[in-house]
């Protein structure tokens, strides 16, 4: 594997290995894709002010997100359907992330449970949430979380009204996929993916089915889905979510000063500067766009995350010099996993933990932490 050196390259051997269907899911955003391609193109636009001379000896990534160290201030964003481009995806993301010390956070669209990802892991996970119609289900897996020992709940807040994706309308996803003959032709090409998910009994939506009413079985399961994103979600939800939860609370979406002013008066730890990965309000603006803008408008209010177009540990550091506390990984991660199980995983970190540290070195810095807009050519 000595020719894979950059995401990108994961990227590819995850399009050879994951049937289309959801290579295309982690791979596209809503409608046109132009906030999708936005997240990534924009953060070509920063630049880095070149800094020699200095010592660059004993360098550190280390940090923390809502007070927990990190190895580098990079945490696995939540994705859905991750144990559909891998075997068991979440778990092994889930004992991936805990080697390499940076945290791991689990979909509330997860094929593996809360209880599978706990059962292979050692260390609290993050827990993300949606909020849907069915209220008893939404206070039943914030149950579950706790039970599990989660660390943090991370309440996302731009899905009240599911965007568009065409791909995966074209692709008619679902978990497990049907059984169509252009399904199987796909799948029959891709015999890594196959057989792992042969070996495994995970292949749908394991937080959902057994718990809640009235879900047996995958045509009742897509209905239900369809139906349950509550578009009446408000900031008075958050209340009652932070009181049931009673633990750290991040807050996921948002893309705008007003909002992030409103978040940080809810009592929660942090929010995360995110459009979903573009795949919700086709058109809005960059993550990294708008990223400075929010957390200048915070502050010290509240601890300011971000998530949307990372590629690189070079993407990493221009957030963090933005004003981000930390960031999320989400398509880097499921490229390596699609690639290459648990170990593609750590490999997209590593990717990302060496150009951190080339690129802090270069910039004149030795901690991570140290990172500010100074070392941005404005």
């Amino acid at each position: 594997m000595s020719s894979i050196l950059t995401i990108a390259d994961l990227k590819d051997l995850a399009r050879r290995r994951v049937p289309k269907m959801f290579f295309d899911y982690a791979d596209s955003g809503a409608w046109t894709e132009s906030t999708y391609r936005a997240n990534e193109e924009d953060f070509q636009k920063i630049k880095f002010r070149q800094r020699v001379l200095v010592d660059m000896s004993n360098r550190s990534l280390e940090s923390t997100m809502i007070g927990e160290k990190v190895a580098m201030p990079v945490a696995l964003a939540p994705t859905g359907l991750t144990g559909m481009q891998h075997a068991d995806g979440e778990m092994l993301a889930a004992q991936a992330a805990e080697e390499f010390g940076v945290p791991f956070t689990l979909s509330t669209m997860s094929i593996c449970s809360i209880e599978d990802v706990a059962s292979v892991t050692k260390k609290p996970f993050w827990f993300q949430l949606y909020v849907l119609r069915d209220k008893d289900f939404v206070l039943s897996l914030i149950d579950r979380a706790k039970a599990a020992k989660c660390s943090a709940l991370v309440l996302t807040l731009d899905l009240q009204i599911l965007g568009q994706r065409h791909k995966d309308v074209r692709n008619g996803l679902s978990a497990p996929p049907k059984m169509t003959l252009a399904n199987i032709a796909d799948i029959a090409m891709r015999p890594r993916w196959w057989m792992g998910m042969a070996g495994t009994k995970r292949r749908t939506f394991r937080n959902i089915v057994g718990h809640a009413k009235g879900v047996g079985d995958v045509a009742s399961l897509g209905s239900w889905t369809t139906e349950q994103f509550d578009p009446q979600l408000s900031w008075k939800d958050v209340a009652w979510i932070k009181e049931r939860w009673g633990g750290k609370l991040i807050l996921k979406g948002i893309l705008d000063k007003e909002d992030a002013l409103m978040a940080a008066k809810t009592g929660a730890d942090a929010i995360v500067v995110s459009n979903h990965g573009g795949r919700q309000l086709d058109g809005a603006s960059s993550s990294i766009g708008v990223l400075e803008e929010i957390a200048d408008a915070v502050g010290d209010q509240i601890e300011v995350h971000m998530d949307g177009g990372i590629r690189s540990g070079q993407d990493v550091l221009k957030a963090l010099c933005l004003g981000a506390k930390g960031t999320y990984i989400g398509r880097p991660f499921l490229y390596g996993l699609g690639a290459m199980g648990k170990e593609g995983v750590t490999m997209a970190l590593e990717i990302i933990r060496k150009e951190m540290d080339i690129t802090l070195a270069l910039c004149g810095k030795r901690l991570v932490t140290d990172m500010g807009k100074d070392q941005l050519r404005r």
